[in-house]
């Protein structure tokens, strides 16, 4: 029989262990398109820890015909955009549901979440059907308004649930002391709420920045994003590799620079929804 002392530090050993496999897996595919991004056709199908590094890819997938650089602006410019009209349309949407009764609400909360099970190549066809008729085909807008009709339903719900975690006591409090509806919001309750909107904001930013489906089929030349952009990257000798990881560093990089500049808000925001 096994002391206590023991049995911990046995615990303790597989608990590190089973975290160091799962960092280990997940860094796998991130160190392949890395070390991928760097490598030359030739070395891109060998398993070499040592090779002579190149910035050649780089310089190839921002010339023609890939042209990455307008559809990385192209993607930056929607997901921006998506999340600007996004963010606030979704916090007053979820303010009210959390602080009014209205009525047919649990109703009408009930459908806006039920548009997040029905599958995008369902209405992939109506969309393409009634912005080609609207002339906005290939453009920004089509792709913004189709992010929002696919992330705002997502938004509302999450945002929702940080403001049902805010107490009702300190708005009565600001009402009471002479404060406005419009004041209350914007003085007391977006500041407690604060890093479960940024929170939200990030998911909707994430998933505007890797939309495809859509994307693939509303644009054809002047609003192609980065996700399509890949599927560029393909010629007589097969799949283009090398050129994929490069581009693939291009996508994941703006998900680095937000993670690591709103990291704080992000965790904190988190662990409020989780406590709740």
């Amino acid at each position: 029989m096994l002391s206590r002392p023991a049995r911990k530090q046995i615990n303790d050993f597989l608990q590190f262990f089973l975290i160091l496999s799962a960092a280990v897996f997940i860094m796998i595919p991130i160190y392949w398109i890395i070390s991928g991004a760097f490598k030359q056709q030739v070395d891109i199908f060998q398993l070499k820890l040592l090779f002579t590094p190149t910035l050649e890819n780089f310089k190839i997938i921002f010339k023609s015909p890939y042209n990455l650089l307008d559809k990385l602006y192209n993607s930056t410019v929607v997901a921006f955009s998506t999340v600007v009209v996004a963010i606030p349309l979704a916090t007053i949407a979820a303010y009210s549901f959390s602080r009014f009764r209205l009525t047919g609400e649990r109703i009408m909360f009930v459908m806006i979440l039920s548009t997040q099970f029905v599958p995008a190549v369902v209405i992939v066809l109506p969309f393409f059907i009634l912005f080609r008729d609207l002339g906005i085909l290939d453009t920004k807008l089509s792709l913004v308004l189709v992010n929002l009709s696919l992330i705002m339903p997502f938004a509302i719900w999450m945002i929702k649930g940080f403001i049902d975690g805010i107490p009702l006591d300190t708005e009565e409090a600001a009402l009471v002391d002479g404060s406005n509806r419009i004041q209350v919001i914007k003085n007391v309750v977006l500041p407690m709420a604060l890093p479960g909107v940024i929170t939200a904001a990030i998911f909707c930013f994430i998933l505007a920045w890797n939309e495809f489906l859509f994307a693939v089929i509303i644009t054809t030349n002047k609003a192609v994003t980065m996700p399509v952009g890949l599927s560029m990257f393909h010629a007589e000798e097969g799949v283009l590799w090398h050129l994929i990881s490069a581009a693939g560093i291009m996508i994941m990089l703006p998900m680095f620079v937000l993670a690591t500049l709103i990291q704080k808000h992000f965790v904190q925001g988190m662990t409020m929804g989780a406590v709740r």
